[in-house]
């Protein structure tokens, strides 16, 4: 069985990290992303199976992120949850062609049975 890689956009580290540890002790391989920049050139070599976007980024919002990926046939099937403790975020996200979202703070439970709902 192939592990599922799962991409986490968020340039929160303490986010990046527990996800990172959660995730991963739930037998998935993680892609972590910092810098929202640099996401379509890891997209592009990592092929992940899920991406988790954090909408609130400098330079680059996930929304923006978003809404190049769905424009873009080698990623527009790609299943993105967006993750935002902002308000609007749920409508942000849904404009901008999330497949769900989640508000932070986030109950990890809740996130595992999304993410495995996608990626299986």
């Amino acid at each position: 069985m192939d592990t599922k890689r799962i991409m986490i956009c968020d340039d929160d580290e303490g986010i990046l990290d527990m996800l990172e540890i959660v995730l991963e002790g739930s037998g998935y391989t993680i892609i972590p992303v910092q810098n929202s920049l640099h996401i379509y050139d890891v997209i592009e070599r990592e092929h992940p199976d899920l991406l988790l976007l954090d909408l609130w980024m400098p330079v680059l919002s996930g929304d923006q992120v978003l809404r190049s990926l769905r424009k873009n046939p080698q990623t527009n099937q790609l299943p993105v949850i967006v993750i935002s403790a902002s308000r609007d975020g749920q409508q942000i996200a849904a404009d901008a062609g999330a497949t769900d979202f989640m508000a932070k703070p986030f109950d990890l439970d809740f996130l595992l049975k999304k993410i495995e709902q996608y990626v299986n």
